[in-house]
């Protein structure tokens, strides 16, 4: 699909995945509107052609403005959701039982909050004309993680967020073929993003090794790298991609 002069809307755009990806989609020709908390909108990066929306993706109201936005830029044909938290907590742990509101706080953000922008943004994508004789009108892409197949200890409601955004794929994909938007998910396994940005060198070099090609942290460009590939490749749809080196997470 052809995206240029047209708009996309990328959650969590401030930093990581979220700003490799709209600094990708500008450089294609996409004027991108960029979802973050306002902390986060006040420290993200200048990048031609990416302007910045305060927004919690959890918040119909505030998610109906940031699409309302994208719309005014063009047709909005291209949707990222790289919004995510992740803290850690055993479903059993030495102080007690897993507390129920951190649980119910991550699969708020992690997979309401991407259900939430999918589906607003794609009744906006409903109202656009289609590109091309097979009716396509635009894609989105979500992000899960291989947490979803292999939890770590821990993991336990990061695991059931990133797990029900990659079974929401092939059913949000269906539901919406109809109205020839497809529907696609990146699964990263251990990048270079700012949540690694406060553990030591030593412990890096240590997730690092255990990638078995190449032996390094993935790279946010390379989700990007991604994220195109999606929009670009017409015949992907309804699928989960793991991007992770082929690892395969152990227990801890």
């Amino acid at each position: 699909m052809d995206v240029s002069n047209t708009s996309a809307l990328v959650t969590g755009a401030a930093s990581g995945l979220g700003a490799a990806t709209a600094a990708a989609l500008a450089t294609r020709g996409v004027r991108v509107v960029g979802l973050d908390l306002p902390a986060g909108v006040e420290k993200a990066p200048e990048v031609a052609g990416v302007t910045y929306h305060a927004t919690d993706v959890t918040e119909p109201d505030q998610v109906r403005a940031a699409v309302s936005a994208a719309v005014a830029n063009g047709p909005l044909r291209t949707v990222v959701n790289c919004a995510g938290i992740g803290p850690s907590a055993r479903i059993l742990g030495k102080k007690g039982p897993h507390d129920l509101g951190l649980f119910e706080t991550v699969i708020r953000v992690n997979l309401i909050g991407t259900f939430n922008v999918l589906t607003l943004a794609a009744e906006a994508m409903a109202a656009n004309d289609p590109v091309d004789e097979d009716g396509q009108r635009g894609v989105i892409v979500n992000t899960a993680s291989v947490a979803a197949f292999e939890g770590q200890v821990g993991q336990a409601a990061y695991a059931a967020s990133k797990g029900g955004v990659h079974s929401l794929t092939i059913a949000a994909a269906r539901d919406l073929a109809s109205l020839g938007i497809r529907v696609n998910t990146v699964a990263p396994g251990i990048v270079e993003t700012p949540m690694l940005a406060t553990v030591s060198e030593e412990y890096r070099a240590g997730l690092a090794a255990g990638v078995p090609f190449p032996h390094r942290l993935g790279r946010p460009s390379e989700f990007a790298q991604i994220v195109t590939t999606f929009v670009d490749n017409d015949y992907l749809n309804g699928t989960t991609l793991r991007m992770d080196g082929a690892l395969r997470m152990a227990p801890r």
